[in-house]
């Protein structure tokens, strides 16, 4: 005899195609994961439309020692989410045993970054390329202003191509940022992005015959948006960490943000103020540089704590 489960399972998906329009991929991936939570079920003596939250549960476990990722686990629990609600729907069952059962938590991804080495070869040749002759001038200086910029704000790649042109009328080593949701921060810049900025200003007098050339952008660009693409930015990045000898697929403007909040963190800042630098809302998108705290910590107690120094005495 046939088990009840499968045609449940065949209800579910039916229901899915004509009511939701689900897709023929979506149809085929809840009808995999539902028909492999069934198979496990079975194996413990109990039918797919009849487990429990422990039952479930267990299921769960299995995928996890299995050594599926936590986002496989998720999605095969999002199956069994709207599966149930399905028979809670139809009257088929009186609870839904997936309500009090948590996501598989996922592992948030380290940030790559680069080494101070690297980004100090990075702006050098930036730097070094602006001031040949030959080539495009404003180019050249425009890309050493960026790197600069970049890395002495951290600013959002977003950020840094639209910013307005009213900046090169500022005077000061600070500049103000308008990020997400138009909140505003204060970022400070430093001795070398404001030399940089000085000469990009020269530049582009020469450029336009010694008259400002008009225009809203720090970075005008014959673009839709009136603004140096991010995605240009981008592409002129790895090109210039090539020509440094950095691998291009190691870099990316993200990159640079990252090894900016990294950097400080390493130095000594504190966790609220590159927060407030980086203009994340909530402390604990901050928090994903945590480890670069550990790690900080763990060598302060293994270079000043008297018995840690013991050790390597007797070591």
């Amino acid at each position: 005899m046939r088990d009840p489960s499968a045609l449940q399972v065949e209800s579910f998906l039916e229901m899915m195609s004509a009511e939701r329009g689900a897709a023929t991929n979506t149809l085929q991936s809840y009808e995999r994961d539902l028909e492999d939570a069934r198979s496990f079920l079975n194996g413990r003596g109990v039918r797919l439309t009849e487990a429990t939250a422990d039952d479930l549960r267990a299921y769960l476990g299995h995928l996890a020692r299995q050594g599926f990722a936590a986002s496989s686990q998720a999605r095969r629990l999002s199956a069994l989410r709207q599966f149930f609600k399905f028979l809670y729907g139809e009257g088929l069952r009186g609870d839904d045993p997936t309500g009090i059962l948590d996501a598989p938590k996922k592992g948030r991804a380290l940030p790559k970054t680069l080494s101070v080495d690297d980004v100090t070869r990075l702006i050098a040749r930036a730097e070094t390329e602006a001031n040949e002759p030959g080539g495009n001038p404003l180019l050249k200086r425009r890309m050493h202003l960026l790197v600069e910029l970049l890395y002495a704000t951290g600013m959002r790649v977003s950020e840094l191509v639209s910013l307005p042109a009213s900046v090169l009328a500022q005077t000061g080593r600070f500049l103000v940022v308008k990020g997400k949701g138009n909140k505003e921060r204060l970022v400070p810049l430093s001795r070398a992005a404001v030399t940089a900025m000085e000469a990009y200003r020269t530049a582009l007098a020469a450029e336009a015959d010694d008259d400002p050339p008009a225009g809203d952008f720090l970075f005008p660009a014959a673009s839709k948006e009136g603004h140096l693409p991010r995605q240009v930015f981008a592409r002129d990045l790895k090109a210039l960490a090539g020509r440094a000898g950095i691998r291009a697929a190691t870099l990316s403007p993200h990159v640079l943000r990252h090894a900016f909040a990294s950097h400080l963190l390493q130095n000594g800042a504190d966790l609220r103020a590159v927060q407030e630098l980086l203009g994340h809302s909530d402390i604990s998108t901050t928090q994903i540089y945590t480890h670069v705290l550990e790690e900080r910590l763990h060598e302060l107690v293994q270079t000043h704590h008297p018995l840690a120094k013991q050790a390597k005495k007797t070591d």
